[in-house]
């Protein structure tokens, strides 16, 4: 008999007791621009999510697409102000904000979905009144930051076996859009559904310590500290707070993984070892 079809029949039996935890869980899964660079590792997401779904998880997929807006900004010519390092939102900026994130970026996810055999259904945190945001800074213009999160629309996609696909924005109080950062949007959708996971895939394999390991559990009460000694720096900073938060929501726990890495999400759910950082708090 042929050796690899008896390794995978073995990772399979050694899958079942975590398909068993998670069944019924929702997982919120965050999937940041890098991770979508390429038609293959797209569907190899997609095929992952759909196995997913299959065996009673539900996911909620929430997308970035920082590269494709700026490619596209350079293709119109449309030139970005910074301040203090972040990007003003100017009406101009946040029409080509929605069309790439709402029309191209979601479209091709959903797609990607419906490709393997799952049932996909996009939409933006404006629909349903998914995502209330009141403006981040006024300096940053068409930035928010949620208010309120209405989850209904969410349980009732996962009630009818579809996946829900969201692309990050939102809408003000006055009927403006808002562009909230995709780890943020993450992270409130998790807190409001009182997710079991919430997984952040990022380009990195995870928070490292500052001789390059990378921390495989970390508990949230040493965060402020790894923070503050440098440990945890740039990028990683609003991850960390973005995970906190959403565990003060009511979030079990929070994992930081690479989403480059083939099958990252079904590495971290279904193994013993998992993948990334994990944080959660300490077990009693």
């Amino acid at each position: 008999m042929n050796r690899d079809w008896i390794a995978t029949a073995g990772t399979l039996s050694q899958a079942l007791p975590y398909m068993q935890r998670y069944a019924g869980a929702t997982v919120v899964i965050k999937l940041g621009g890098h991770a979508m660079g390429s038609d293959e590792a797209m569907h190899g997401f997609a095929r992952d999510v759909v196995l997913m779904r299959q065996v009673g998880l539900n996911p909620v997929i929430v997308h970035g697409g920082g590269p494709m807006i700026n490619e596209m900004l350079g293709k119109l010519d449309i030139k970005s102000e910074f301040v203090n390092g972040k990007r003003v939102t100017d009406q101009a900026t946040m029409d080509v904000v929605e069309m790439v994130l709402s029309g191209q970026v979601n479209n091709r996810l959903v797609q990607a979905i419906c490709a393997e055999g799952g049932k996909a259904v996009g939409l933006s945190g404006k629909d349903a009144n998914l995502m209330i945001c009141k403006q981040t800074h006024k300096d940053l213009g068409f930035v928010g930051t949620p208010s309120t999160v209405d989850p209904t629309i969410l349980r009732d996609l996962h009630a009818a076996h579809a996946i829900p696909v969201i692309a990050p924005l939102g809408m003000g109080r006055e009927g403006e859009t808002f562009n909230i950062n995709g780890d943020t949007a993450a992270g409130a959708i998790a807190g409001a559904l009182k997710a079991d996971r919430l997984l952040l895939l990022t380009d990195v394999e995870g928070v490292k310590d500052k001789s390059g390991e990378v921390l495989t559990e970390i508990d949230p009460k040493i965060i402020p500290d790894l923070i503050a000694d440098g440990t945890i720096a740039g990028g990683m900073i609003p991850k960390t707070e973005t995970a906190l938060a959403a565990m003060n929501d009511g979030v079990r726990a929070v994992v930081i993984l690479d989403g480059r890495a083939p099958n990252a999400c079904l590495l971290e759910l279904f193994t013993d070892h998992g993948a990334g950082s994990l944080i959660r708090r300490p077990r009693v």
